[in-house]
């Protein structure tokens, strides 16, 4: 009798996989072209192939590709012209197409789901270039405004920091950093606004948590780095020894 059950419920449970499957079809989270439901797969194998990757000669400060004929310089012409806190920012994408469109969804359409793909991509860079975050310490989240974290219900830079200290096998600290005000979205503006906008919007719960340290700090994107340089300034004050920007994409 009970093995009558258990095949009628395995049977049940087939059949309502099926009729989702059916109803709900699995789709591409960047092109909608179909999925294989059974798949863990987010994206298709066209457009995983088409994420643009941040690949050198890069800019020795923001980390974004620079020209051939401005390799002398090792700094791009945006970084000669503007002063960030932090020492150097990584990413191992360019913020174009493909995963722009993610990192949109993943912030805005709460596509919590998508944290381990997009993690994915840090780990794997990670990997590549063990050797310049080995020498770190702590890793850091760009924290969002409460008000803000209510409204999206979770902090997309909190969950990948999340990946990225446990690859390193470092301690994370998410709650030191905060937003102590509401400001309008960065995306809104203007970059030559950015820097005005965010101008003293961070504090440090713990300032000695972060003195003597060297820190790993993670977002999603670094566009005008304004915002993660507003942050690392406030952790150079406190005493970090070095700060370092790392983002899906630049």
């Amino acid at each position: 009798m009970l093995i009558c059950l258990l095949v009628y419920l395995s049977m049940v449970k087939a059949y309502l996989q099926t009729l989702k499957n059916l109803l709900f079809p699995k789709t591409c989270l960047a092109c909608c072209r179909p999925l294989d439901n059974n798949s863990g797969a987010v994206i298709c194998p066209e457009c995983a192939q088409a994420i643009k990757k941040n690949l050198p000669p890069l800019c020795d400060l923001c980390g974004r590709q620079i020209r051939q004929r401005q390799i002398y310089k090792r700094v791009c012409p945006v970084c000669q012209r503007v002063n960030f806190f932090f020492d150097r920012a990584l990413a191992p994408c360019i913020y174009e197409g493909v995963i722009r469109k993610l990192i949109h969804k993943f912030k805005y359409q709460n596509r919590e789901h998508l944290d381990a793909f997009l993690a994915g991509l840090l780990v794997d860079f990670i990997r590549q270039n063990r050797g310049m975050l080995n020498f770190c310490d702590l890793v850091m989240p760009i924290p969002l405004h409460k008000a803000r974290l209510r409204e999206r219900e979770f902090n997309q830079a909190e969950l990948l920091a999340c990946f990225v200290a446990e690859e390193l096998r470092l301690p994370l600290s998410a709650a030191n950093l905060w937003r102590r005000r509401f400001r309008r979205p960065q995306a809104e503006l203007k970059p030559v606004l950015r820097r005005k906008n965010i101008s003293g919007c961070f504090a440090l719960r713990e300032p000695k948590e972060v003195k003597g340290k060297k820190i790993i700090l993670v977002d999603d994107v670094l566009t005008s780095g304004a915002t993660c340089s507003e942050a690392a300034g406030e952790l150079k004050k406190a005493g970090a020894l070095c700060v370092w920007v790392l983002t899906l994409a630049s």
